[in-house]
């Protein structure tokens, strides 16, 4: 314990883990769009969602009224294996900045997936399982949600494949090999596999892939399987309500320490760990209860926030799932090769668009450089080293740590360290070695593909 009296770690015990997800949307004045039909741009009914999920998800997925969703017994009994996680103060990160600012950061990279994503996968592999289901099907980027889902598959006896994004699958052996070593078939994408897959490869030669080729995949290869399924490991409402969790135990944490948090933090791919984290915070901000600053982090490389539009889009490049209204930067829109394969999207979640589109949330990029900058620092202050995903909301963080310093203001930072960088070796050689660029795409190719959104 430090002289302020905060501890360095704060851990909840395993009877407070929470008992249900905290749903955002049940205190959102305006709602989401509903997901879209391509052939009738009606919406989609739950009938046709079956078709793709898993029952249960459906209808977590259309439940826009229910604030708590009950905690499965199984689930929550698998969460205590590594939950609650712990709240850490970066006291040293603070002392290396020399600022006034407070920083915390909820740490979600001790279990041995290395990620938040487990929290999401066991509950919706437990779900498959209770319907019955021989397996499931999914895409992963720098492979945290697909080894989650490996994980979580072993522990169900279910079947489990994977179509992880090409370059990742080149970067990352080694997390390929430990979805491998729990029993999924990993299939990098876009292959030759799949309708989809092929028509991909023909219309970008070379493609490096992108989390929404590998979801195309995914999705056919779910729907011409009897007895399976597809689930994914963010971007969809269900996902950001398994993550509440997250957000649940932080601000659990932060009200027995009497702390309230000034801004809160996270990167954003798909969005469902910035989701998961702020989801008690933006509760009380819609139900206007509290105020909090909210900042989301994207890669400059793929800046569906700051650069895209909000609008209508598939949500993979294939053209095979319901549209959705979000902030996109077109689904033919394949990033850069970046480091950070779990951000490499072209769409950003439903219920986080909405609520950026509301002024409700900010959003800012960094270039990768930057973030791994910022990476190095934190790994030689706070003795881990964190995943380029998580790294994101680690250099806005210290930016916001900065500006602190220069306004000569104590503020609170929370931010969220998804998880651990220690498979992504390549990346940090690369950055070592001064190998390691920023790309940032031209407006008139982010225009390109934002010229190919359907016309609804």
């Amino acid at each position: 314990m430090n002289d302020n009296g905060i501890p360095y770690k704060t851990y909840l015990s395993e009877n407070e883990v929470p008992d249900a997800w905290y749903n955002m949307r049940a205190d959102m004045k305006r709602k989401p769009a509903p997901m879209l039909d391509p052939a009738t741009l009606a919406p989609v009914q739950a009938d046709a969602l079956r078709k793709v999920f898993c029952d249960e998800a459906v209808r977590q997925e259309l439940d826009d009224a229910s604030q708590w969703i009950p905690i499965p017994g199984p689930v929550r009994d698998f969460y205590r294996m590594f939950r609650p996680s712990p709240l850490v103060r970066a006291y040293f990160l603070e002392k290396a900045l020399d600022t006034p600012a407070r920083i915390f950061y909820k740490f979600e990279g001790n279990n041995t997936s290395g990620s938040h994503k487990l929290n999401s996968a066991i509950a919706q592999a437990y779900y498959a399982k209770e319907q019955g289901l021989k397996g499931v099907t999914t895409e992963t980027g720098a492979g945290q949600w697909g080894t989650a889902l490996s994980m979580a598959c072993a522990f169900f006896k279910l079947d489990c494949r994977v179509f992880m994004v090409k370059c990742s699958y080149e970067q990352k052996p080694f997390r390929r090999e430990v979805m491998r070593t729990y029993g999924a078939e990993v299939t990098p994408s876009p292959s030759m596999e799949t309708e989809a897959g092929r028509r991909i490869n023909a219309e970008h030669p070379g493609c490096t892939g992108s989390l929404g080729c590998a979801i195309s995949e995914a999705v056919e290869a779910a729907v011409s399987r009897e007895g399976y399924r597809y689930v994914l490991g963010s971007v969809l409402a269900q996902v950001c309500l398994h993550q509440s969790i997250i957000g649940l135990e932080t601000k659990t944490a932060l009200d027995r320490l009497g702390v309230k948090p000034d801004i809160i933090i996270g990167c954003a791919g798909g969005g469902s760990n910035l989701a998961g984290l702020i989801a008690p915070f933006m509760g009380e901000k819609l139900r206007g209860e509290a105020d909090y600053r909210i900042v989301a982090v994207e890669p400059a490389s793929c800046p569906s926030f700051t650069r895209g539009r909000f609008a209508y889009d598939f949500c993979d490049t294939g053209r095979v799932c319901p549209l959705q209204k979000m902030y996109t930067l077109g689904h033919d829109y394949i990033p850069s090769a970046s480091h950070a394969g779990g951000l490499r999207y072209h769409g950003m979640s439903a219920v986080l668009s909405e609520l950026y589109a509301q002024g409700m949330m900010e959003a800012r990029s960094v270039e990768q450089t930057r973030v791994f900058q910022a990476a190095e620092t934190f790994a030689r202050t706070e003795g881990i080293l964190p995943a380029p995903e998580s790294s994101h909301a680690i250099c806005a963080a210290m930016d916001e740590a900065m500006r602190c310093k220069e306004e000569g203001k104590s503020e609170t930072i929370v931010f969220g360290l998804t998880g651990t960088g220690y498979f992504d070796m390549t990346a940090y050689q690369a950055f070592n070695d001064g190998r390691m660029g920023d790309y940032v795409p031209a407006d008139a190719e982010i225009e390109a593909s934002l010229a190919k959104l359907p016309k609804v």
